[in-house]
């Protein structure tokens, strides 16, 4: 889909992951390197085949099918040669720190001056200017500065990362979407675009419901594990079974499917029977009399729950309409009968002739397939054939005359059949960049997430949830009853309408309305119609119903999460809703941009495991080929020490504090004025401070015990090392990083009054990314689509009115 297009990639393992989505979507991807080879070829994962040097998996995951040339920036010859590939490239990435391409004399004003039509992209850490744009960063510092490690971990101990790295996976995909924005943006006004990535920003994303919280119900969430909070009673989510863990939501409801399997077990008796468990929930918490006590209710669910594999557990379950998530393991996931029949694995061979298994395809649309995985180039690989390629004159870029709009999706019309998280997440894109997004729901089918909180001041109501308002600005809502058959001929008309059709209903619930792909596509031809659900559209476990934790559990993220004398803790929220959306939004607009070329409609599987399982492609392969696999290690990393959160100052305050070089275990020596502990021989090494690894950490959390936890990062970042405050909701509203990024945005809303919004993980220079406006009240605008855009006059709309159709 983005053949036409040239992508310089001059990213390290911040930014890779950026070159990987465009290149997967079509791209040519030219890897910028040193002539020694970007660093990125030497991060971990290792794998050693005993041919030469270890050989980095996170590289080989990330840069397959790039040409590589090698350049040194530093030598007149070779400037000149990238800014050649430049003006012959439609984007730049780069993750150097801030101002340091400049220094080599490729600043954007340059870049521009050469080519007026680039991308320029930069990814770091903080953004490219502010208070903290020079701070001293890890995976871990940004982790807590993002938001996600206070609600991650049990209350007992320090606050969680994932185990394995992720921050800069997350970033990676936020800019190849932050780049085609800015493209769509270009093709507007016909001018250069600069884009500016935050990974602070992309991690406080990950907080769904948790990133306005406390301006909207008061008070902070807090992490408590795998524990869920209903009401005044606390539930478990993790319950072991014979090889393992699962997830499941211990409720009535589960327990009503359950039930007949339960008693074949000898488990449930004539009490289990007789019980109400239509009611129980609400009895429960409301310390009412129950015939199977609540200690009794979950010492039964785990009896039964460890007399089973949870293999055994998944498949009845899903034949029996209730969701036991496994959590699987990366041995797990490579034999996931999902996965193997829906093809998703793409083999991938690697020097010395060894074959591995790489996640596949992100996204399967039907008109342009995802370009095969290739293996990653060695450097300076394609250095010669790009030379000639050069010498054979400068790559001829497209003369279109500018679309004359300023938002870059100025025109576009979306019909959005989307609920929950990720379908509402990408669509919301759309809308804040000027796309026309009618959002269709009703009280009998309203989305979900506006009966979840936060509720604004405590008050629960269909238009006073921030957990909708934040994934829905910048929309218009219809208020559609699609049971209703005069409502479905109003839908019909409005994807008539449009160029876009989203969905995320269970696999098969919007054919069944009558609203399937081959409807679409005779209604109108050159549509895209994207679905995303959560195991994708087909294969035997197509139609898994369920909640965020399952979708974590069954991706593999909560056996990566936790610590390792505990059961596996998950991380917060839905998390696999914090990756597809990145994924989801770069393939449809790649699929928007192939229509405005094309003229060519399609249509788009978009399953939300497949894409979240990139998040997890270098230790899939480590496992294949070293034999090894990560586990849940608390905070600590493979060869970094110090590395944790540490107490500070006051109830519940960390930092986190990472030491990932030698240069950096010097400067903490010298900010904690280099005490005699730290001048140990062995200390002077990784291999010795991870074998301290709990002394040291003792020794930090007893210099930061009584210090406040800011002026610790603050301290700490003037000799260099990185260290960042683990920051809540509250803490994030007057980051000072953030507020002059402008990242939340004030609206007055119709119910809620003036309240914060979300903004977006970049900026465009020159250019308000929004939101537009704030989330739509129920039916806010049905008069408004009904008469303005599907042109219907007063006595029409009247019959809708009183069918019930409308509202």
């Amino acid at each position: 889909m983005l053949s036409p297009y040239r992508v310089l990639d001059a990213t390290d393992e911040r930014g890779e992951v950026a070159g990987m989505v465009l290149r997967d979507l079509g791209a040519d991807v030219i890897r910028v390197e040193p002539p020694e080879g970007t660093p990125s070829r030497h991060a971990e994962p290792l794998w050693r085949d005993g041919s030469g040097p270890a050989r980095s998996l996170q590289f080989e995951a990330y840069n397959g099918g790039k040409r590589s040339i090698a350049l040194d920036l530093s030598h007149a010859p070779d400037r000149e040669t990238f800014g050649e590939l430049a003006a012959g490239s439609d984007f730049v990435l780069e993750s150097f720190p801030p101002g340091a391409l400049a220094g080599h004399g490729w600043d954007f004003e340059a870049l521009r001056a050469r080519n007026p039509r680039i991308v320029h992209v930069q990814i770091s850490p903080f953004g490219i200017d502010g208070p903290y744009a020079g701070h001293a960063a890890s995976d871990l510092t940004l982790a807590a500065m993002g938001g996600p490690m206070a609600l991650q971990g049990v209350a007992e101990r320090a606050p969680l990362r994932l185990s394995i790295p992720q921050v800069w996976r997350h970033t990676g995909v936020e800019a190849a979407l932050a780049a085609l924005v800015a493209h769509a943006r270009m093709l507007q006004t016909g001018e250069a675009q600069q884009v500016d990535v935050s990974a602070q920003c992309a991690m406080t994303w990950t907080l769904l419901n948790a990133m306005v919280a406390s301006a909207i119900q008061g008070h902070d969430f807090e992490r408590g594990g795998s524990l869920l909070q209903l009401g005044n009673v606390t539930i478990p989510l993790v319950f072991a079974c014979r090889d393992g863990h699962l997830v499941a939501l211990g409720w009535g409801a589960t327990v009503v499917q359950l039930l007949p399997w339960m008693t074949e077990d000898g488990i449930a008796d004539a009490d289990w029977a007789a019980e109400d468990w239509s009611t129980y929930d609400v009895r429960a918490q409301k310390g009412e009399p129950l015939r199977v006590g609540f200690e009794r209710f979950f010492r039964g669910l785990g009896e039964f729950f460890q007399r089973h594999t949870k293999d055994e557990l998944f498949w009845r379950g899903l034949r029996e309409h209730v969701t036991l998530a496994p959590v699987n393991t990366l041995e797990d996931l490579l034999g996931f009968r999902q996965l193997l029949e829906r093809n998703f694995f793409s083999e991938l061979e690697l020097p010395g002739g060894r074959v591995a298994r790489v996640p596949g395809a992100f996204a399967r649309p039907s008109a342009v397939p995802l370009r095969p995985r290739r293996p990653a180039p060695a450097t300076d690989q394609h250095g010669s054939e790009i030379r000639r390629e050069l010498a054979a004159g400068t790559r001829e870029l497209s003369t279109q005359a500018p679309l004359g709009g300023d938002l870059p999706f100025s025109g576009l019309k979306v019909a959005d059949f989307t609920w929950i998280g990720v379908g509402p997440i990408s669509s919301r894109c759309l809308a804040d960049h000027g796309a026309t997004v009618v959002k269709m729901e009703s009280e009998t089918r309203a989305d979900g997430l506006r009966a979840a909180g936060p509720f604004k001041d405590g008050v629960v109501g269909w238009n006073r949830s921030q957990f909708f308002g934040d994934f829905n600005t910048s929309k218009l809502s219809l208020k559609l009853d699609l049971k209703n058959p005069a409502a479905l001929d109003v839908a019909k008309r409005v994807v008539a309408w449009a160029d876009v059709v989203m969905e995320s209903y269970t696999p098969g619930a919007i054919a069944r309305l009558g609203l399937g792909y081959q409807v679409v596509r005779e209604i109108n031809p050159s549509a895209i119609m994207l679905s995303t659900c959560l195991m994708g559209q087909t294969g035997p476990a197509a139609g898994m119903a369920g909640y965020g934790y399952h979708a974590g559990a069954v991706a593999g993220f909560y056996d990566l999460t936790g610590w390792p004398d505990l059961p596996p803790d998950g991380p917060w929220q839905a998390y696999t809703d914090t990756i597809a959306p990145r994924f989801v939004i770069s393939t449809l607009l790649a699929a928007i941009d192939n229509r405005r070329r094309t003229g060519e409609g399609q249509y788009i599987d978009a399953a939300q495991m497949e894409m979240a399982l990139h998040f997890l492609a270098p230790e899939l392969l480590e496992h294949q080929l070293a034999g090894s696999s990560p586990s849940r290690r608390g905070n600590r990393a493979r060869s970094a020490a110090p590395h944790s959160a540490y107490p500070c100052a006051g109830e519940d305050q960390w930092c986190a504090i990472a030491v990932e070089t030698e240069d950096q275990w010097r400067s903490l020596r010298r900010a904690l004025g280099d005490p005699e502990w730290a001048r140990a021989a062995d200390l002077q090494e990784a291999s010795g401070r991870l074998a301290r690894e709990s002394e040291l950490d003792a020794r930090l959390a007893e210099w930061t015990r009584e210090q406040d936890r800011y002026e610790v990062m603050r301290h700490l970042q003037r000799f260099g090392v990185p260290a960042g405050v683990v920051q809540r909701s509250s803490d994030l509203l007057r980051d000072p990083q953030l507020r002059h990024r402008g990242f939340h945005r004030s609206y007055e809303h119709a119910e809620m009054g003036r309240i914060p919004y979300s903004g977006h993980q970049y900026r465009i220079r020159g250019y308000d990314s929004g939101p537009r406006s704030p989330a739509p009240l129920l039916g806010e605008h049905s008069f408004e689509v009904l008469q303005k855009i599907l042109g219907m006059d007063d006595e029409e709309i009247a019959r809708l009115v009183a069918t019930g159709a409308v509202g």
